[in-house]
C-alpha cells in the first residue's frame, strides 16, 4: 500500500492535443513518456522518485492500452539491466531509481549499456535530492555521467521545460546512440505546475515485435575486441553527434544575451533559485526576466564549446553557478576559455561555497558579490552590531538609580542557536521501535555489541533514545558490513537489514554470504511488509494481494533456502518479552552457524491509512467503533521516565505533576497514541512501574455498552465516597 495513491490523478494521463495539462512534476514525467512513444518503462522506489513508482504503477490500465510494459524491479540494477532491450532494437525504454546511491547500485549495467551504446530511445531518470532535502552521502550523477559517457539533462524545474526534457531525452539517446540521464531535483518532482499536451503515442517498435523478430549485432557486445572499440566510437561518432543534435535543437537556453557584459552561466536545475536571487537584488522581475545575461545549460554534461564561446563574446567575466564538488563545469568552462583564447574573466567557486546545496540566501550571497566586484550594483552597507543594553550592578549601591548602563556589541543570533534540531525518528506505534527496545534490555545484561545498521526506517535507532549502530555501508548490506566482524569472541556481531533491503541485495551479500563463509553472528530481519522508508509499496513478502504482481513469499523459506539452520520468527514486535527473549538466545546459543531473527508486524503507518478509512465509514454509518488507547496514572506514575528513554514515542511526554510533594512532572500519553502498547511494555520488562493502563473509546455504543458504563460509574463512585468517608473518620 503506497503511501499516497495517485488513481484519480492518473486519469489526466489520457488528455490529447491543446488540452492543459494540470498537476505535479511526476505526473508531467509520466505524460511525456505516452507522449514520447516509450515500449517499456521499470525502476526502483527512492525519494524524491518513488512517487514517479506510484503514478505507473497506478496507470498500469492506460500502460497496456499502448502496450507498454511497466516494471517494479527488485534494484537499481535490476531497472538499468533492462534497458539492454534497447541495445539492438528500436525500442524506447525509460527506467527510474533514486540518485546517487541507486546509480551506484546500477553501475555495472550502466557502464555496460553505456559502452555498447543503444538503437532505440534509452532514457534513465535519476531522482537528484542532492542537498538539504538528502538522507544520503553528498555526491551527483554528474560524474557517473561524465565517467561512462552518457548524456546528462538538467531541466528548467517547470513543467513544460520538464516534459520537452523527456522528449529531447529521447531523440537525443537515438540521435547519438548513446542512452542518457534525465535529473530531476526534488523540487523538480513535486513542483506543480501546467502545459499544452500533445497527443499519447502508440509505440513504434513494441516488445511483441522485438520478441517475434529477434536481432543481435556482435559489435554491441561488451567483449574484447568489440570493446576496445567502442571508446573511440564514443569520441569519434557518439559525442560529434550528440553536440550537433544539442545545437540544432537548442537544448540550452540563452537569456537578456546581449543586456550586459557580465553573466552568469549555470545548470537549468538552478534556474528559479537564481531568478529569485537576482529578484531581490532588482536585476529581474517576477516573472523571470533577467536584467543580466544567462546561459541556460539544460544539458550539463557534455558542454557545447560554440555556445560558451557565443555567450563570453563582448563579456568582461560569468560566473558559473554549480552545485557541489569537484566543480566539474567550472573547470570544463576553464579548459574551454583557455583552448579558445577567450579573455573573459571566469568566477565561480571563488564566490560561492565550494560544497552544499544552492539555495536563494546561498546564491543571493554569491552574485552579490560578483556584481560588486563588477560595480553592477552598489556594495552593501555592512550593518552595525546589534546594540545590546546591559546593566551592570553596583553591588555596593542598592538603590535603582545606581544601576550604571554599559552598551556592549551582540552578533546576532544564529538559527542553530535559536531552533532546536528535530532528527527523524520511528512514528507513533512503529513495529520497529520494540525491537530496538528489546536490545537495549539485552545489552544491559550481555553488554554492548557491534551493530551494523542498514538503510530503511530502522536506522533511525542510531539516534536518541536507543543509540544503537556502528555502521551503514548501503541498502541490504547490513550482514556483508559485518562480514569482517566474525571470530571466537565472547559476544557476536549483530546486522540489521529491513524487508526490502533483503529482496534488494541482503539475501544473496548478507545471508548467503554468511552462510558460505560459516559467519557465527546475527542478522536481524525486519518485516513491516512493505518497503516502508520509501513510501510502502508492495515487495515480495508483502502480505497484501496485489492484482498485477506476486506477493506473499516468506523471508524465512527464502532464508531457509539458501542454507540457514536457526531462524526464527516472530510474528508480533510488540510482545517485547517474546522479542527479548528470543534476541537473547540467539546471542547466547551454542549452535554454530548463521543465526536469523525475523521480526514481523505491519508498519503502523500503512496499518493507519487503511485502517483509519474503515474506522469513518463506519462512525459515519452509525456503527459501533471501539478504539483502544493508553494511558498514565499520574498518581502511580514514578517520574523516572524509563518509559520514554527505552520507547522514544512520540505520544509519550511530561506534564507537572500534581502533588505538591513532588516536583519531578510524570509521563503522561498524548492524544496521537494509537494504542500499540509498546509503553508499557516497557514499563513491565523493565521492572519500573504500574501506571500504565489501556483504555477503550467505543463510538456509537450499543445498549450493553451503555449498561455496563452506568454499572462501572455507579460501582466506582461507591468505592469512592467508602473511601471519603473512611478518610473522615481517620482525620478525627
Amino acid at each position: 500500500m503506497a503511501e499516497r495513491s495517485f488513481v484519480q490523478e492518473v486519469q489526466k494521463l489520457r488528455q490529447g492535443q491543446g488540452d492543459v495539462f494540470s498537476g505535479e512534476g511526476i505526473l508531467a514525467v509520466t505524460k511525456a513518456l505516452l507522449e514520447s512513444g516509450v515500449s517499456y518503462v521499470a525502476g526502483y522506489q527512492g525519494a524524491p522518485i518513488s512517487h514517479l513508482m506510484d503514478v505507473l504503477a497506478d496507470a498500469q490500465d492506460i500502460l497496456s492500452e499502448y502496450g507498454i510494459r511497466f516494471e517494479n524491479s527488485a534494484s537499481e540494477a535490476t531497472a538499468a539491466a533492462t534497458l539492454a532491450a534497447s541495445v539492438n532494437y528500436p525500442l524506447r525504454g525509460a527506467v527510474t531509481f533514486k540518485a546517487t546511491v541507486g546509480t551506484n547500485v546500477a553501475s555495472d549495467a550502466l557502464a555496460n549499456l553505456s559502452s555498447g551504446g543503444v538503437l532505440g530511445g534509452a532514457l534513465i531518470i535519476v531522482g537528484e535530492d542532492y542537498g538539504e532535502g538528502s538522507s544520503i552521502m553528498q555526491e551527483r550523477s554528474h560524474a557517473f555521467a561524465m565517467k561512462s559517457q552518457m548524456w546528462l539533462l538538467d531541466p528548467r524545474p517547470n513543467l513544460p521545460s520538464i516534459v520537452q526534457a523527456v522528449k529531447d531525452g529521447f531523440d537525443l539517446s537515438e540521435a547519438s546512440n548513446t542512452p542518457v540521464m534525465l535529473q530531476m531535483r526534488i523540487r523538480s518532482c513535486h513542483v506543480h505546475g501546467q502545459f499544452v499536451c500533445a497527443d499519447n503515442q502508440h509505440p513504434k517498435y513494441t516488445v511483441k515485435d522485438a520478441l517475434e523478430n529477434p536481432t543481435r549485432d556482435v559489435s554491441r557486445i561488451v567483449l574484447p575486441p568489440a570493446s576496445f572499440l567502442h571508446e573511440k566510437e564514443k569520441i569519434a561518432s557518439r559525442w560529434p553527434a550528440a553536440i550537433e543534435f544539442i545545437k540544432q535543437r537548442e537544448l540550452n537556453e540563452f537569456f537578456s544575451e546581449d543586456a550586459d557584459d557580465v553573466g552568469i552561466a549555470l545548470q537549468g536545475g538552478c534556474y528559479n533559485t537564481l531568478i529569485r536571487a537576482l529578484n531581490k537584488i532588482g536585476l529581474a522581475d517576477v516573472f523571470g526576466n533577467s536584467q543580466i545575461p544567462l546561459y541556460v545549460m539544460n544539458v550539463a554534461y557534455p558542454l557545447v564549446d560554440d555556445e560558451f564561446e557565443r555567450f563570453c563574446r563582448n563579456k568582461k567575466a560569468i560566473l558559473v553557478l554549480e552545485e557541489g564538488q569537484p566543480n566539474f563545469v567550472e573547470q570544463n568552462v576553464a579548459n574551454i576559455l583557455r583552448q579558445r583564447e577567450i579573455s573573459t574573466a571566469l568566477h565561480g567557486k571563488d564566490m560561492l561555497p565550494m560544497a552544499g546545496e544552492y539555495n536563494t540566501a546561498t546564491v543571493l550571497a554569491g552574485i552579490r558579490s560578483f556584481f560588486e566586484r563588477y560595480e553592477k550594483i552598489a556594495p552593501q552597507v555592512k550593518s552595525a552590531a546589534k546594540q545590546i543594553r546591559i546593566p551592570t550592578i553596583n553591588v555596593a549601591a542598592p538603590l535603582i538609580e545606581d544601576l550604571e548602563p554599559e552598551y556592549v556589541n551582540a552578533a546576532e543570533p544564529t538559527l542553530d542557536e535559536t531552533v532546536h534540531a528535530r532528527p527523524p525518528g520511528f512514528c507513533t506505534g512503529c513495529p520497529e521501535r520494540p525491537i530496538f527496545t528489546a536490545m537495549k534490555l539485552v545489552e544491559r545484561e550481555l553488554g554492548e555489541h557491534h551493530i551494523s545498521a542498514d538503510i530503511g526506517c530502522h536506522l533511525f535507532s542510531i539516534l536518541p533514545p536507543f543509540n544503537l549502530g556502528n555502521t551503514t555501508m548501503g541498502y541490504g548490506l547490513g550482514g556483508a558490513g559485518a562480514a569482517a566482524l566474525n571470530a571466537k569472541a565472547s559476544k557476536r556481531a549483530i546486522s540489521v537489514m529491513g524487508d526490502g533491503g533483503f529482496w534488494h541485495n541482503g539475501l544473496t551479500s548478507g545471508i548467503a554470504n554468511s552462510v558460505f563463509n560459516r559467519s557465527d553472528n546475527l542478522t536481524i530481519v525486519i518485516d513491516n511488509n512493505y518497503t516502508s522508508a520509501t513510501g510502502g509499496q508492495d515487495i515480495l513478502s508483502s502480505t497484501a494481494l496485489n492484482p498485477t504482481r506476486s506477493t506473499g513469499h516468506e523471508i524465512e523459506k527464502a532464508v531457509k533456502g539458501v542454507g540457514v539452520n536457526w531462524v526464527k520468527t516472530i510474528k508480533h514486535t510488540y510482545d517485547l518479552k517474546t522479542m527479548t527473549k528470543t534476541l537473547r538466545e540467539a546471542l547466547t546459543t551454542n549452535e554454530s552457524g548463521p543465526k536469523v531473527l525475523i521480526a514481523q508486524s505491519e508498519c503502523m503507518l500503512n496499518k493507519q491509512r487503511r485502517e483509519k478509512k474503515v474506522v469513518r465509514n463506519n462512525i459515519a454509518a452509525g456503527k459501533r467503533v471501539v478504539r483502544e488507547r493508553f494511558g498514565i496514572d499520574p498518581d502511580t506514575c514514578t517520574g523516572d521516565h524509563s518509559c520514554i528513554r527505552l520507547s522514544g514515542c512520540p505520544s509519550l511526554s511530561i506534564k507537572p505533576s500534581q502533588d505538591p510533594l513532588r516536583t519531578d512532572p510524570v509521563a503522561t500519553v498524548m492524544d496521537s497514541c494509537v494504542g500499540c502498547g509498546l509503553c508499557g511494555e516497557v514499563s513491565h520488562a523493565a521492572v519500573l512501574c504500574p501506571s500504565f493502563f489501556k483504555a477503550q473509546i467505543i463510538t456509537n455504543p450499543n445498549g450493553w455498552d451503555k449498561l455496563r458504563h452506568r454499572v462501572r460509574g455507579w460501582f466506582i463512585g461507591y468505592l469512592q465516597r467508602r473511601d471519603s468517608r473512611r478518610r473522615e473518620q481517620l482525620s478525627f
